[in-house]
């Protein structure tokens, strides 16, 4: 079982702030070479998450060569990346898995190789990974729940947009989401579609759920283009104020639609932190560092309203140092 390491926030700023200031190089006479290798880099999560990659980058004198998939199903993909790291003489691999299980013998092959692996933002399943970074995502799905249970509706049906069932945060989240829901009196139904991680698939996913269950009040869309996607499903069929929208991570579009009431909460990831960390770690891990790998080092989420959206630890989730 994972065991969680809590980062405050002040920890993390006070990393984050360091690395921008530019502060003075740290490392041996070698400089290594680091692959990240990321679910995609279409989304604002994997933006934030890069730029803190290269932050990293800069300040440990570190060779980066980043990669990611156009979408986030193809696993295949990514396990061409891993052979190609291992092929162009990696150190190590910073890796947010796709698929929990097919990906795991890539990254085992990598690790048999030397390669040092460390697993960002969703793992696999191997036990040669050397550190693990990133949302505990039970818990993001308990507090996914929490901003669901806000709203004010006596009964509430839940719509539930995931994405690949392979993808092992996905289940996690949808996991501590069923937790809490079905703890509540006032929660009468739950649904699931799983979808393809793109706005397009989360808006026809979230349509089909709304058509054949019209009782649904909520909708979560548990990563980002999903809730790009369910927020759009919200707007498009004129249901802002009767349908709570419930997403993951911080697009713009989404904190837009949070202003007009498209959208009732937004699930705030630290993905800068993870990209930050992931190139540290692999960093520490290169210069001897003794690191458990078991031990999942928590990045902290956020809820983020309409209500709170202003106040500065709101601001500092939704436009981290991107």
């Amino acid at each position: 079982m994972k065991i969680y390491k809590r980062l405050s926030a002040i920890i993390l700023l006070a990393c984050m702030l360091l690395s921008a200031c530019g502060m003075q190089q740290h490392g041996s006479q070698r400089r290594f070479k680091v692959y990240m290798i990321t679910k995609s880099l279409g989304t604002q999560f994997w933006a934030s998450a890069v730029a803190g990659a290269n932050a990293a980058k800069s300040e440990y004198n570190i060779d980066l060569v980043i990669q990611g998939p156009e979408t986030e199903e193809d696993y295949a993909k990514q396990n061409e990346y891993i052979r190609e790291a291992v092929r162009d003489g990696a150190d190590a691999i910073v890796f947010s898995a796709i698929s929990y299980s097919e990906n795991a013998a890539a990254i085992d092959e990598a690790a048999d190789a030397g390669v040092r692996i460390v697993v960002i933002d969703s793992d696999v399943d191997s036990h040669k990974v050397s550190a693990r970074i990133g949302t505990d995502n039970v818990q993001a799905g308990r507090m996914t729940a929490a901003a669901v249970l806000n709203m004010p509706d006596q009964e509430i049906n839940v719509g539930i947009v995931n994405f690949d069932l392979g993808s092992r945060n996905g289940q996690e989240r949808e996991l501590g989401l069923r937790e809490v829901l079905q703890q509540d009196a006032r929660v009468k139904q739950i649904f699931t579609v799983n979808v393809s991680a793109t706005p397009d698939s989360g808006k026809t996913g979230a349509e089909i759920l709304m058509k054949e269950h019209p009782e649904i009040n909520a909708l979560v869309g548990l990563n980002e283009p999903l809730a790009v996607g369910t927020a759009r499903a919200v707007a498009a069929n004129g249901l802002t104020g009767k349908v709570h929208a419930v997403g993951f991570d911080t697009n713009p579009e989404c904190i837009d639609r949070m202003r007009d009431g498209a959208v009732s909460a937004l699930i705030a990831q630290n993905p800068y932190a993870m990209g930050y960390l992931g190139v540290e770690r692999a960093w520490e891990l290169l210069e001897g560092a003794n690191i458990d790998g078991e031990v999942w080092l928590d990045t902290a989420t956020t809820i983020v309203t309409r209500d709170n959206m202003f106040t500065p630890e709101s601001q500092k989730a939704l436009f981290s140092f991107v």
